[in-house]
């Protein structure tokens, strides 16, 4: 995947976008997976099998994340550790990425592609997940509990067009806008 950005995404980009210096063509600096099981009946269950299969699935010991005040609703108290988060970068994010983009997304059943709309206005991209058995990496046997998760990639665009070229050019299945598809074919005609 770092190989396909070099050689293919890059030079794309600078074209794309006439950039006059090689550093202001956006990359992506890093992807956070973030879980929360705050709802859990048993927590302590919860974060150790949340705990390690984002550790199968990533190749990278997750963080606990923990409840920063009580909520009497929720049954929580301050501390308790209520989800898991890590932070991918380098070699672990590129080859996630390549994971994710070429093999998890395609398994997804009725997938028509992600949207093409969860931009942040700052060029970052987050898509959720429902559930981890996606991944080759996880047996579905052993699954004792479905996790569902945030995936965010921070890119160093500067706007939601140049970072959304970025992940389409890296391969990511964007679903068509609604309006672009019939304007297309009109003009097609």
């Amino acid at each position: 995947m770092l190989t396909k950005y070099k050689e293919t995404v890059a030079p794309g980009l600078k074209e794309k976008f006439q950039y006059a210096n090689v550093h202001q063509i956006p990359r992506i600096q890093k992807v956070v997976l973030n879980s929360c099981f705050g709802n859990a009946d048993d927590r302590k269950s919860a974060t150790e099998i949340v705990l390690e299969d984002i550790a199968i699935i990533t190749g990278q010991r997750p963080v606990p994340t923990v409840a920063k005040k009580a909520i009497s609703n929720f049954k929580l108290r301050a501390g308790d550790t209520i989800g898991a988060r890590v932070t991918l970068r380098g070699r672990n994010m590129w080859e996630f990425l390549d994971r994710f983009i070429n093999v998890a997304i395609p398994t997804i059943r009725d997938f028509r592609g992600v949207s093409y709309k969860s931009f942040d206005g700052r060029g970052n991209y987050t898509i959720g997940i429902n559930d981890h058995s996606i991944f080759p990496e996880i047996e579905l046997d052993k699954v004792r509990r479905t996790i569902g998760f945030d995936i965010t990639i921070v890119t160093s665009a500067n706007t939601n067009d140049e970072a959304r070229e970025l992940l389409a050019l890296l391969g990511m299945p964007f679903r068509k806008p609604a309006g672009r598809a019939e304007g297309e074919a009109a003009q097609a005609a």
